[in-house]
């Protein structure tokens, strides 16, 4: 069995259109059964839920009285069934796209603590991209799977957060307890994410102050001070770009206050490298560079933890490229899995006979492993369909 857990504030409508969406899923049998449970984050109004859906998913409401943010999970979690052994994490605006990955749960080695999703958002022209954010052993909070083991012994989502990158303190605090975070891209999660009401200005100065604090918690002594000018260097370009300077400022000063006050725990460099993506870029480009070897490359598409695929590179050997110069190899400059997924899907879709070799610097979420370009098997390891 498992549990839907769903934190929620003022968005009746778009709770039902999500809890219909779920019902649209059947009845759960693959996986013994399934239940919903809606955390109210102190609405101004009182919802009106089912007990259970058509599909006979039971319902469950657990009401608060002060919003949580995305700490609203671990009330949650501890209203559910006592049967379930995993919790799907959704927002109430995301929800899975079919029932595949339920039964693979079950089927997960003993030591994943967490299974992540690929997750997809529609676009105002009618298309399809995936989520942003999250890494190799990060996941994205409105599409994972968490055992209800881990949630109890590592404490849950810490609720100073409120939003944004509460989940990468919580998989620091999973990896740091022996427990693994795998992407399975059988787990498909749409996420209808409203572009409107979203104030740019606050969601930086919590981005800043955030990352500030798991930078300042979990990473070793030598690469403290690199990981607290990379968040500041990151999101300083953000906030330029989205005109929210004010909050990212706001966000900085609000770090330099509470820093001090992080309990540290640090740690060890092969663990941080794991977490910060660093040892899966490691790993992947030195299989493909073994297959076949080049001695320059270029970075493209850069984005999550550019830097740690770029490191990877040059310990190996591998010049990278300036601008207008050619290189052997094109590597996709991001470990996070949605964009690093759709730069290589329109990368390979856009090459030409005859041109650099492309890479991914992660083949976690290739079904295959496959992190070169081959057009057919990415469009099938990218899409579920064939090219």
């Amino acid at each position: 069995m498992m549990t839907y857990v769903i934190p929620t504030r003022d968005r009746p409508s778009r709770l039902r259109e999500t809890l219909h969406a779920i019902e649209a899923l059947g009845d759960h049998a693959c996986c013994g059964g399934a239940e919903v449970v809606v955390v109210d984050n102190a609405s101004t109004e009182r919802l009106v839920l089912p007990w259970s859906l058509r599909s006979g998913v039971a319902v469950k409401e657990v009401l608060l009285n002060e919003n949580l943010g995305a700490a609203a999970r671990n009330h949650g979690a501890a209203a559910a069934d006592p049967r379930s052994a995993w919790i799907v994490m959704l927002d109430d605006d995301s929800f899975p796209r079919g029932l595949g990955f339920a039964p693979r749960l079950a089927a997960m080695p003993s030591d994943v603590g967490a299974v992540s999703a690929d997750i997809f958002l529609e676009t105002r022209d009618g298309g399809v991209k995936r989520e942003s954010g999250g890494l190799p052993e990060v996941f994205v909070g409105c599409g994972v799977a968490i055992r209800r083991e881990v949630l109890r012994t590592v404490g849950g989502y810490d609720p100073s957060f409120g939003y944004y990158v509460e989940e990468y303190d919580l998989a620091a605090r999973m990896l740091l307890a022996g427990w693994r975070v795998v992407f399975d891209p059988a787990f498909r999660v749409t996420h209808a994410k409203v572009a409107g009401g979203r104030d740019m200005d606050v969601i930086l100065k919590r981005l800043v102050r955030n990352n500030g604090w798991v930078a300042q918690r979990y990473a070793p002594e030598g690469a403290r001070a690199a990981e607290l000018r990379e968040v500041c260097r990151r999101y300083r370009k953000i906030a330029r770009k989205e005109g929210a300077l004010s909050g990212y400022g706001a966000g900085l000063a609000e770090l330099r206050e509470t820093i001090g006050a992080q309990a540290r725990r640090e740690m060890s460099a092969e663990l941080w490298d794991r977490f910060t993506g660093l040892a899966w870029a490691r790993r992947t480009l030195l299989r493909a560079y073994a297959r076949t070897p080049f001695a320059t490359a270029e970075v493209v598409d850069e984005g999550k933890n550019a830097w740690a695929v770029k490191r990877a590179l040059q310990e190996m050997g591998v010049r990278l490229t300036g601008y207008g110069e050619d290189a052997e190899v094109r590597v996709i400059g991001t470990l996070s899995p949605g964009p690093m997924l759709d730069a290589l899907h329109a990368r390979t879709q856009a090459s030409y006979p005859g041109g650099p070799r492309l890479l991914a610097p992660w083949d976690g979420p290739l079904t295959d492993g496959m992190t070169e370009r081959t057009p057919a098997r990415v469009e099938r390891a990218v899409t579920g369909r064939a090219a």
